[in-house]
């Protein structure tokens, strides 16, 4: 029932992505190069990232007891996913730190980062409803459990609320220094580099606050 249940996940990683690359791929030809690089490539980027942190969120909390395996599998998966998402995203952010920073560098206008935002909002709203209805189907145990507790409302930070925004703080510091030494990097290092920081950070934050950000 397990591996059912995480085969059923990783058809929804690749479902989501599709559909995500879809959405791309038609807007590349309908909108102007200046709207789709602010509007719609953010926002499928923020959709296809949402979607998948939130699966892989649930994976963390239920996998390990609801269906036996560890972190292990869940890092893994990590690591694959953010090297599609650093293919497919065709140079969106999805991430409102990063849009706010390249505004702060002047690499961006203060309404091409305005459009950005909203589009990232839109995008990661529209991916926290399709997760939940996805979830409301119960197509595996994990989202039978996932539906039951979900009316519970506990952290799953283990530690004093200092201690969680130093490791949070920290994580996000060094990806952002890991971001600017390869932001001009060719995709074929760039790619891989950035998703096995993401993993390696994940599992730093995870060990320290079993919290999976």
């Amino acid at each position: 029932f397990a591996m059912a249940g995480l085969n059923v996940s990783i058809a929804f990683f690749f479902l989501v992505a599709g559909v995500c690359q879809g959405l791309r791929w038609l807007s590349k030809r309908l909108l102007s190069p200046g709207a789709y690089g602010c509007l719609a490539r953010e926002l499928a980027g923020s959709l296809q990232l949402c979607t998948s942190c939130l699966e892989l969120r649930m994976l963390l909390e239920i996998g390990l007891w609801g269906g036996g395996f560890g972190p292990d599998v869940v890092l893994t998966l990590l690591f694959f996913l953010f090297a599609l998402h650093g293919a497919s995203f065709d140079g969106a952010s999805a991430n409102p730190t990063i849009s706010l920073q390249e505004f702060l560098l002047l690499e961006s206008n203060l309404t091409a980062t305005a459009a950005k935002l909203l589009a990232q909002a839109a995008g990661m709203g529209t991916g926290w409803a399709v997760t939940k209805l996805y979830w409301s189907w119960e197509l595996t145990h994990f989202h039978l459990i996932q539906n039951l507790i979900a009316s519970e409302c506990s952290s799953s930070i283990h530690t004093s609320l200092h201690h969680a925004a130093f490791v949070e703080g920290t994580c996000s510091f060094l990806f952002h220094l890991v971001l600017f030494k390869l932001c001009r990097s060719h995709p074929i290092y760039r790619v891989p580099a950035l998703a096995a920081t993401v993993t390696f950070l994940t599992y730093v934050g995870e060990q320290h606050l079993a919290f999976f950000f």
